[in-house]
């Protein structure tokens, strides 16, 4: 198979992200239409991800929240989202770069996004050589998002406006297939 120097992967992701920032603009608009609402996931610790100390030592890692009910002053631009939320009747100002964000999902008709980001942890890790040199770490190829669409249920469980370790542990992934199964031989 040839080298894809088109890189659709990214260009996959990045369209997907424009369908977040493209919604959330529109809600910061008009306002959250009918029954959606929105479970954001996002990497606390990616770059550019501002939120106070307090959550992200509560979240060191991974971070959801919920825009429903309890949301103000969202605010959109073409790199990132703000947004005003309460947690344990605190409010906080987060302010998340689309390039952070693991997971979008809507409830209200079973639509979600999923990206392959790496925590700037594992993205600075420096593997060691059996000689005890180090190499420098190779870059990571982001992976193209997955669209799914789940069970209504999915999510429901999650209020409050924070991630649920619970909920997070009963998702079921979504089924990988290879397109090379459908390609016809030759």
């Amino acid at each position: 198979m040839g080298q894809d120097l088109i890189r659709y992967d990214v260009l996959a992701q990045e369209a997907l992200r424009g369908v977040i920032r493209k919604v959330l603009s529109e809600v910061a608009k008009t306002g959250l239409p009918g029954e959606h609402h929105f479970f954001i996931t996002f990497l606390t610790s990616a770059p550019g991800v501002r939120i106070s100390s307090r959550l992200r030592e509560k979240y060191p890692e991974l971070m959801t929240i919920v825009v429903q009910h309890q949301f103000w002053d969202l605010q959109v631009t073409e790199a990132s989202f703000e947004v005003g939320l309460s947690f344990s009747d605190i409010p906080e100002r987060l302010l998340v770069p689309f390039s952070a964000i693991r997971g979008f999902y809507d409830p209200a008709v079973n639509f979600e996004l999923e990206f392959d980001v790496q925590s700037a942890a594992a993205a600075n890790s420096q593997p060691e050589l059996v000689d005890g040199s180090s190499a420098p770490a190779p870059t990571p190829l982001p992976q193209p998002a997955s669209v799914s669409r789940l069970s209504k249920d999915h999510g429901q469980a999650e209020t409050g406006g924070a991630e649920n370790d619970e909920a997070e542990g009963d998702r079921k992934d979504a089924e990988v297939v290879s397109l090379d199964a459908f390609r016809k031989k030759t």
